[in-house]
C-alpha cells in the first residue's frame, strides 16, 4: 500500500514527465528518421540537410496534428514530397508510414533505477505524472509501463506551458514553494515550470528531441533548479 502525502512530514508534490524520463522514447523516431533519410537517398541534400527540412515540417504538424505518431508520419511525407524528385504512390505512401508504425510495435524500455526510484519516491511524496502528446498513445504507455501504481495521478496534456502547470497547480491545489516539475526536455518540463513558480529538476537525456532543446532557464530565488544526472539521483534530494 502506497501512502500519499502532500506537505506533511517534509512531503513534496513531485510532477514527474514521462517519455525520456521514465522510458526511452526519442531514439525509436531517431532510428526511424534515420532509415527514412537512408530511404529517400538525396543526391543533392545531405542527411543533416534533410533533417533540418524534416524539423520544419515536424514544427508545422505539430501546429496541425499535434504530437505523436500521426503528426509524426505526416511529417515524413510532406518531407519527401517537398525533395523528392518523384511523385509520391499510394506504394510510397505505404512505405513512409511504415516507418513511423514501427515505432508503436517496439516494446516500451524502462530507463534504469527508475521503477526502483518511483517506489522510494511514491512512499514519501505525492507524486503525479505529467506528460504530453496523443492522449490515446500516451494512455498507452502509461498502462504498458507498469509504473501507474506508483502514481496518485496521470496528466496527460497536449501541450506543456507555463499556463498547463499554472492549471494543475489550481487542479490538484498544489503549493508552488512545495512543488517540482522533473524531466528531461528544457523546453517542455523545466522552463515553463520555473515560469509558472514551481522548483524544477533537469534529468538530462542524451537523445532528447531537437525541438526540445533550449537553454535552461535561471531559477529566481526562492525557486530551487536541480540538475541530477540519472532518475536514479533523485533519492538523495528526496
Amino acid at each position: 500500500m502506497i501512502r500519499r502525502m502532500n506537505g506533511q512530514n517534509g512531503a513534496q508534490t513531485l510532477l514527474i514527465d514521462a517519455d525520456d524520463t521514465l522510458w526511452e522514447n526519442n531514439i525509436y523516431f531517431e532510428r526511424a528518421i534515420g532509415r527514412f533519410i537512408s530511404f529517400l537517398n538525396h543526391r543533392e541534400y545531405s542527411p543533416q540537410q534533410v533533417r533540418e527540412v524534416l524539423n520544419d515540417a515536424e514544427r508545422d504538424s505539430i501546429v496541425k496534428h499535434g504530437y505523436g505518431l500521426h503528426s509524426f508520419a505526416h511529417s515524413l511525407v510532406a518531407t519527401f514530397e517537398k525533395l523528392s524528385v518523384e511523385p509520391i504512390t499510394p506504394e510510397l505512401h505505404e512505405r513512409i508510414h511504415d516507418f513511423a508504425h514501427q515505432i508503436s510495435e517496439h516494446p516500451l524500455e524502462i530507463l534504469p533505477g527508475v521503477t526502483e526510484t518511483l517506489a522510494y519516491l511514491a512512499e514519501r511524496h505525492h507524486v503525479i505524472m505529467m506528460t504530453k502528446g496523443n492522449a490515446v498513445e500516451q494512455s498507452g504507455k502509461v498502462e504498458r509501463s507498469g509504473l501507474k501504481e506508483y502514481f496518485a495521478a496521470v496528466e496527460i496534456v497536449p501541450e506543456k506551458e507555463e499556463q498547463t502547470y499554472r492549471s494543475a497547480i489550481a487542479k490538484y491545489a498544489l503549493r508552488p514553494e512545495m512543488t517540482w516539475m522533473v524531466g528531461n526536455s528544457p523546453k517542455s518540463d523545466i522552463n515553463p515550470a520555473l515560469a509558472a513558480g514551481l522548483h524544477a529538476v533537469f534529468v538530462p537525456h542524451g537523445d532528447t528531441w531537437i525541438l526540445e532543446h533550449e537553454d535552461l532557464a535561471t531559477a529566481r530565488a526562492p525557486q530551487r533548479l536541480l540538475v541530477v544526472k540519472r532518475f536514479v539521483d533523485l533519492r538523495s534530494h528526496f
